[in-house]
């Protein structure tokens, strides 16, 4: 179907005079490694109830760098795995650590409602895990519930600039035991909006330092082509 679109999108005559390039990719062959050896059982179980059973290479890569201790960033095609690149090393230093703790930004609600059902499909597999969104829309009651016990909070930069920052004194708990902090989607944070957002996560590494707290960054985007000065 896909295919039949761009046929009639290049000989469109309305269509084809908009169109300012085209290149095609052609598919290559997955390259697959099984699992390395110190992803704890509980998530080995969980990822086959997925009927995951091998890794990609560049989730096996971002998976060694995390486990090194290293700050990454993940550049790769739309729907290659990404989110399963970053939320292994979260997951596996939940199971390992009670008390972890890890942040996750993205630049709109969605994005974030997404993620959090994904999160979810893991919970009845990895005990104690606890996953929530906290953005405008959370209801006032829910709040310091999740500020005490949400393990994995989901956001984006206004609330975490404008909710969470300036009373971190109510998560100090979640401070204190931060590890990890994944920003998705990095390459929406440019020009104005991306000066604003790289002073308001200044303003978090402080706060995590203030609290005794060294959290590993893991960025991840499809659409980079300089990630590296990005990060």
């Amino acid at each position: 179907m896909l295919a039949a679109l761009l046929d009639f999108w290049r000989q469109d005559e309305e269509t084809a005079p908009n169109l300012f390039a085209w290149h095609a990719t052609p598919p290559r062959a997955a390259q697959t490694h099984p699992f390395p050896d110190d992803v704890p059982d509980t998530l080995r179980e969980a990822l086959s109830s997925r009927n995951i059973s091998l890794l990609y290479s560049h989730q096996q890569t971002g998976w060694t760098h995390a486990r090194a201790g290293r700050n990454l960033i993940l550049a790769t095609g739309t729907a290659s795995g990404k989110t399963l690149a970053y939320n292994l090393p979260v997951l596996a230093k939940m199971i390992e650590d009670s008390q972890a703790r890890a942040l996750y930004l993205f630049p709109t609600k969605a994005l974030a409602q997404d993620q959090q059902s994904s999160l979810e499909s893991f919970q009845s597999s990895i005990v104690n895990l606890k996953s929530a969104i906290y953005d405008g829309d959370t209801p006032q009651p829910h709040r310091p519930t999740i500020r005490k016990t949400a393990r994995i909070v989901l956001t984006n930069p206004d609330m975490l600039h404008t909710g969470i920052l300036p009373h971190h004194a109510n998560w100090s708990d979640f401070f204190t035991n931060l590890k990890f902090i994944v920003i998705d989607e990095a390459h929406t944070y440019r020009g104005v909006f991306g000066s604003h957002v790289a002073n308001v996560i200044r303003r978090l590494k402080r706060v995590a330092k203030f609290y005794g707290a060294n959290p590993q960054f893991i960025l991840a985007s499809a659409t980079i082509g300089n990630p590296k000065e990005l990060a």
